[in-house]
C-alpha cells in the first residue's frame, strides 16, 4: 500500500514543470519498468481501447489528459469478424492489458451477433485461457472503462463467478470505486444488478454491490444523462430503495429531456416496483404527450398502458392519446396486442367505445389467432367493463363452445380450483361459486357439486365509512331492533350484503330472525315469508366500484345486482355520490325510506 503511494506521488512530481531534481531521483527508485506490472499511477501509459470499451472514453481525473493514438492490433481486433479470428490475432501479436481487454469485449460482441456460436469452446480454448492468464496478471493496469466492459463481457461468455480472473476484476473494480466516473459506475451498476446472483460465492462480489450502491447514492447529483436515469432506476434502483427516491427526483427534474423510450423504461421501472410517484408520472404524461405519432409505436404504448394500469393511474389526455393512436392500427395489431391492451384499460377503468367495439371486431375475424388464455383475457376484461359489444351474436357465437362449458361443470375441474388455501385458492372459489350463480339463477342449472364457502368472516370487520353510516341509519329506520336487521351478509352465490330487511305489505321492517333464508349458507330459520312481505338488500357502492370519470358500474358489480335480484331481493342500492350529499341521519333515514318505497312500487307494477 505504501509503495503505491509512494509511486503515484513520484509520478505526478514527474510530470510538473517545477520538479526538483529531488523528484527524478525518487522516480527513478519507485517506478517499475513497463515490462512488468504497471502501478496503478501509470494507467495512463497504456493505449486507448475506446470503440469497444463501454465508458473508456475520455481519461480520469487521476489520468494526465495526453493524446493517445490507436495501434494496428487495435484495428485488427475491431475488424475482426469470429472469435476464433480474434483469439489468432492476440496469440500472434500479443498486446498490452487493455488490448487483452479489447480482445475480450470483441468476443463478447461476436457471441451475441452469431447466436450460433459455441460458448463453451471459446472458454475451453487454450488461446482463450491464455488471454485471461495474462488480463489476470497484469489487472491492476487495465483502464476505467475497459474493466467495467471485460467484466460484462466475461459474464457474456459464460466465465463462472468464482473464477480468479473474475475475482480479481471485481476487487480491482472495488478499489477504484471512488475513482470512477458516474457513468463507469452506472455501467458497473448495470452488470452487477444482472448478475449479483452469481456472486454469492464471491465474498467480494456483495462488498462490490453494496459499495458501488453505496456510491451511486452518495454521488447522484453528478448525474445529468436521462438514459442513465433510465437504465439504473429498470436494473438498480430495485436493489435500493433509497437510491431509487433520488432517482425519482433526478427523473423529474429532467423530464423534459427524456425521450419516448426514456419514458417507456422509467414508466414500466416505478410499475415493476409498485412505485406509484404521482409527480413523477404525471411529469412523464404531460411530455409522453407532446411527442409526435411517430415516436409512439405500438410496443410503447402498450407499455405505458401496462404501467399506467399496474400502478391504477390514470390520466385522461394520454389515454385518449394512446386510444386514438392505436384505433387506426387495429388490423395491424396480433391477438396479444389487442388483448394486452383492453385488459390494462379494464385495470385502469376506463373504457373507450370505439376501440373496445374494434376490439370485438378484431376477435371476430381472428379468432383462430387468439389462444383460449387471450379470448378469456379479453373476455374478463369487457366483463370487468360490463362492456357490450355491438355485434354481440358473432362475438359470443365464437366462444360459447360446448368444450368450454364442459370443462368449467366437471366436478374434478371444480375440486381442482377450489382445493387450496391461501389468497389465490379463495379468488378462484369466489369465481366458481359466481359462475354456479350464473347458471342457477339465470339458466337454472344446478352444481353437480357443492362448492366450498369464501371469505370466512372476520372478527371484528372494520365497516368504511359509507357502511358505518349506512348501518347507523338503517338501525334507526328499524328502531334499534336488532332481530329485524341482518348486518354484513356472505351468501351461497359468492356476493355479500351490506345489510338486509324484510318489510311487511306497509312497508315496515318485521323479524327476520326465524324466516328461511336460502341465500345463506346454513339456511336460516324455518318460517315462510309471509304474505306480502319482501326482502330487501342494501348495497353500498363505493367509489372502486365504478368505472373511471363515470357513474357506469363496473362489470363485477352488475352481475352482484343481477344475482341479488334474480334471488328474490329487492336491491336498494346506495351509491357514494348520492350518499356523501346526506350530511344529517335524518337526511339518510328519509332517503332509504323514499328508496324502499320506490323499488316496492316497482314491483308491484311488474
Amino acid at each position: 500500500m505504501a509503495s503505491r503511494f509512494l509511486s503515484r506521488g513520484a509520478r505526478l512530481l514527474a510530470i510538473c514543470p517545477q520538479a526538483s531534481s529531488t523528484t527524478s531521483h525518487l522516480l527513478t527508485h519507485t517506478a517499475h519498468p513497463f515490462t512488468e506490472h504497471p502501478p496503478r499511477s501509470q494507467t495512463f501509459l497504456l493505449p486507448p481501447v475506446r470503440l469497444l470499451s463501454l465508458g473508456a472514453g475520455p481519461v480520469q481525473a487521476d489520468e494526465p489528459n495526453i493524446t493517445f493514438t490507436r495501434t494496428e492490433l487495435d484495428v485488427l481486433i475491431e475488424k475482426a469478424t469470429t472469435p476464433s479470428e480474434v483469439l489468432s490475432i492476440w496469440t500472434n501479436r500479443g498486446g498490452s492489458t487493455n488490448q487483452a481487454g479489447m480482445c475480450l469485449v470483441q468476443l463478447s460482441r461476436l457471441v451475441v451477433e452469431k447466436k450460433d456460436v459455441d460458448r463453451t469452446a471459446i472458454i475451453q480454448d487454450p488461446r482463450f485461457v491464455h488471454l485471461l492468464e495474462v488480463l489476470n496478471s497484469q489487472v491492476n493496469g487495465i483502464w476505467n472503462g475497459t474493466l467495467v466492459s471485460v467484466l460484462r463481457a466475461l459474464s457474456i461468455l459464460g466465465v463462472p463467478s468464482n473464477a480468479p480472473v473474475m475475482s480479481s476484476l471485481q476487487t480491482e473494480a472495488l478499489w477504484r470505486l471512488r475513482r470512477f466516473s458516474y457513468r463507469h459506475l452506472s455501467s458497473l451498476a448495470d452488470w452487477a444488478s444482472g448478475w449479483a446472483s452469481g456472486w454469492k460465492i464471491q465474498g467480494q462480489g456483495d462488498e462490490l454491490l453494496a459499495s458501488l450502491l453505496k456510491q451511486l447514492e452518495l454521488r447522484w447529483t453528478e448525474l445529468n444523462d436521462t438514459r442513465t436515469i433510465a437504465m439504473l432506476m429498470s436494473r438498480a434502483g430495485r436493489l435500493s430503495p433509497p437510491l431509487m427516491e433520488k432517482l425519482e427526483d433526478k427523473a423529474l427534474e429532467l423530464a423534459e429531456k427524456f425521450s419516448t423510450e426514456d419514458i417507456r423504461r422509467v414508466t414500466l421501472a416505478v410499475a415493476l416496483q409498485g412505485r406509484r410517484s404521482v409527480p413523477l408520472l404525471r411529469a412523464l404524461s404531460y411530455h409522453l404527450h407532446q411527442k409526435p405519432s411517430s415516436e409512439l409505436s405500438t410496443p410503447l404504448l402498450l407499455d405505458i398502458a401496462f404501467s399506467y394500469g399496474k400502478l391504477n393511474f390514470y390520466q385522461t389526455q394520454v389515454c385518449q392519446r394512446m386510444a386514438a393512436e392505436l384505433l387506426p392500427r387495429l388490423p395491424q395489431m396480433n391477438s396479444t396486442e389487442v388483448m394486452r391492451f383492453s385488459k390494462s384499460l379494464a385495470f385502469l377503468k376506463w373504457i373507450h367505445m370505439p376501440l373496445f367495439e374494434g376490439f370485438a371486431q378484431h376477435f371476430v375475424k381472428n379468432s383462430d389467432e387468439y389462444s383460449v388464455l387471450q379470448m378469456c383475457n379479453l373476455l374478463m376484461a369487457f366483463a370487468k367493463l360490463n362492456f357490450q359489444p355491438s355485434n354481440k351474436e358473432s362475438f359470443f357465437t365464437k366462444q360459447a363452445k360446448p368444450k368450454f362449458i364442459a370443462a368449467i361443470t366437471d366436478p374434478a375441474f371444480q375440486s381442482k380450483v377450489t382445493g387450496g388455501r391461501g389468497v389465490r385458492a379463495e379468488n378462484y372459489i369466489l369465481k366458481a361459486l359466481h359462475i354456479a350463480a350464473t347458471g342457477l339463477l339465470e339458466y337454472g342449472i344446478h352444481a353437480t357439486v357443492s362448492l366450498p364457502a369464501v371469505h370466512e368472516k372476520q372478527a371484528n370487520p372494520i365497516p368504511t365509512p359509507l357502511q358505518s353510516t349506512l348501518y347507523k341509519a338503517l338501525e334507526i329506520l328499524t328502531e334499534n331492533r336488532t332481530e329485524a336487521l341482518r348486518k354484513d351478509i356472505h351468501t351461497v352465490y359468492g356476493w355479500i350484503i351490506d345489510a338486509e330487511i324484510v318489510v311487511d305489505s306497509e312497508n315496515k321492517p318485521i323479524n327476520l330472525k326465524n324466516l328461511e333464508a336460502p341465500h345463506l349458507p346454513k339456511g336460516g330459520g324455518t318460517a315462510h315469508l309471509p304474505q306480502g312481505a319482501r326482502r330487501v338488500a342494501f348495497v353500498g357502492w363505493e367509489f372502486p366500484h365504478f368505472a373511471s370519470r363515470s357513474k357506469d358500474l363496473l362489470g363485477r358489480f352488475t352481475m352482484q345486482r343481477r344475482h341479488l335480484q334474480l334471488a328474490g331481493f329487492l336491491v336498494v342500492e346506495v351509491p357514494y355520490f348520492e350518499w356523501l350529499e346526506l350530511k344529517t341521519d335524518w337526511q339518510r333515514v328519509s332517503y332509504l325510506k323514499d328508496k324502499i318505497g320506490k323499488i316496492v312500487a316497482e314491483d308491484m307494477a311488474k
